[in-house]
């Protein structure tokens, strides 16, 4: 099971690499630089909101499904002919909720038409994500890793001509950005569809209310645990946009150093959308899951203090260069941001092998507890250093969910306490700080000092033995499933 985490993960990575960045860097920052700080945080703040009642869309069946089609191949026809029907009622609930809130918030006209066409692409976006958890639950990992980058290389051709060519005479506005994932999107589901439905011997859309009901009280646990980790996760930029006066503007800058940190967790969320499956059909077919959680642990954690450590002492750096404006404001606030993407990462692979496992009651108190801690954190913090303030409060939220999770782990799954490679974990992460900072001091290009860093981390691996060369030449070469 190892190798065939290693090899999909590593295919998975190397397509993300080749589209994901230059969306981001390439596309999303430019739309940010040209728009300007506060069209963007208006825009940032509003597709943060449409995501707060995203759950309505799912209601846990996502995650539900790509759990039992892992562990159940057989039921993938009757499921899918039947939660099809269901999630375009739960369409339009959330259509409904979503208004309904935003009218409360007190949007104004413009806001609204934008949040309309955003609710349209959290529908969109949730139906590929469910038709991509029959794909990987069947463990068809290679096809799954080309649809997940499809909608944004999709996105990256329309934008590009919309922003870099002379199809259109006047200057680029936000609302073409969003249409631009409308059509997106569209084009993805259809070709998601026709993939998956190649996959099943039979498909008619069945309205099975028993059926419907099953579902979601097997389902509810885990949109439980998916809204609450949404609303700390994400209700930093909206709180910012609704309590100061300059809102809209401090939800741009936060946006700024937010993007960086969504980058590089998207790496991180593609170990738990292959370990998910992995886990699910490991512990339905008892076998230990001990050394997969080890090595994916290991896997993820030695890049991420690497380039948490990077983006923190070259945070200045990084935002110049991509940014025109707040340079200052949104270097701090990356900084803050980086330092808790490795609570996130910890995250990936622990709450992941507990949703796996089915253990979401302890999931769902931890992240009760994350959104209570990250809201009063925001009322208080956000006041005094406005989105720093935010970023501070996503910082603690996320270490103090991340150590939990991981004691609950170690708790039900009986993982054994190895002082000798937490003595090493521990002098790695302090070899890694302590090089970082001292690059700082050398006199030559940063970005040069930047990845030398990088480097440094992968050796000092290496070094403390933390990744094994002969456990990856095994994988690689000879299929060693040990």
């Amino acid at each position: 099971m190892r190798r065939k985490f290693f090899t999909n993960l590593s295919l998975l990575i190397f397509l993300n690499i080749l589209i994901k960045p230059f969306w981001i860097f390439g596309i999303d920052r430019t739309v940010q630089n040209l728009v300007g700080a506060e069209e963007y945080g208006l825009y940032f703040s509003l597709f943060n909101f449409s995501l707060l009642l995203n759950i309505l869309l799912d209601l846990g069946i996502t995650n539900y499904n790509n759990r039992n089609i892992a562990q159940n191949n057989q039921l993938l026809s009757k499921s899918l002919s039947n939660i099809v029907g269901l999630r375009f009622i739960l369409a339009i609930l959330y259509a409904v909720a979503t208004i309904i809130a935003a009218l409360f918030v007190g949007y104004e006209s413009r806001q609204f038409q934008i949040l309309l066409f955003l609710i349209l692409n959290q529908f969109i976006a949730s139906f590929i994500l469910y038709l991509r958890s029959n794909l990987s639950g069947l463990h068809y990992f290679k096809t799954d890793s080309i649809v997940s980058v499809l909608d944004r290389l999709l996105m990256i051709i329309i934008c590009s001509v919309l922003l870099w060519s002379n199809f259109v005479q006047s200057s680029f506005r936000i609302e073409w950005f969003v249409y631009a994932q409308t059509g997106s999107y569209l084009i993805t589901l259809l070709i998601t569809s026709l993939i998956v439905y190649s996959k099943t011997d039979f498909l008619k859309l069945n309205f099975d209310t028993t059926y419907f009901i099953v579902t979601l009280k097997k389902s509810y646990p885990f949109a439980v645990l998916a809204l609450l980790m949404m609303f700390y996760y994400r209700i930093d930029s909206v709180m910012l946009e609704r309590m100061l006066p300059d809102g809209k503007e401090q939800a741009g800058i936060y946006a700024q150093g937010f993007r960086i940190l969504d980058a590089v967790s998207m790496f991180a969320f593609l170990f738990a959308s292959l370990l998910l499956p992995m886990f699910s059909k490991m512990i339905k077919q008892k076998e230990s899951i001990h050394n997969l959680t080890l090595f994916s642990f290991l896997l993820l954690i030695v890049p991420t203090i690497g380039i948490s450590f990077s983006a923190y002492f070259y945070r200045i750096e990084i935002v110049e260069l991509l940014y025109h404006q707040h340079v200052h404001s949104s270097s701090s606030i990356l900084g803050v941001l980086m330092l808790g993407f490795i609570g996130v990462s910890v995250t990936y692979i622990f709450g992941t092998l507990l949703t796996a496992s089915g253990n979401l009651r302890h999931l769902n108190i931890v992240a009760i507890c994350g959104v209570v801690l990250n809201i009063g954190l925001n009322l208080i913090l956000i006041p005094k250093y406005y989105a720093l303030g935010s970023a501070i409060a996503s910082l603690i939220t996320q270490w103090l969910t991340a150590l939990a999770q991981l004691i609950i782990a170690k708790h039900l799954f009986n993982f054994k306490i190895n002082l000798k490679r937490i003595l090493l974990l521990i002098s790695f992460v302090v070899a890694v700080y302590f090089i970082a900072r001292f690059s700082t001091s050398l006199d030559f290009n940063w970005i040069y000092k930047f990845f030398g860093v990088l480097v440094s981390t992968l050796i000092l691996a290496f070094i403390f033995r933390l990744i094994n060369l002969k456990i990856l030449f095994d994988l690689l070469i000879n299929g060693d499933e040990k």
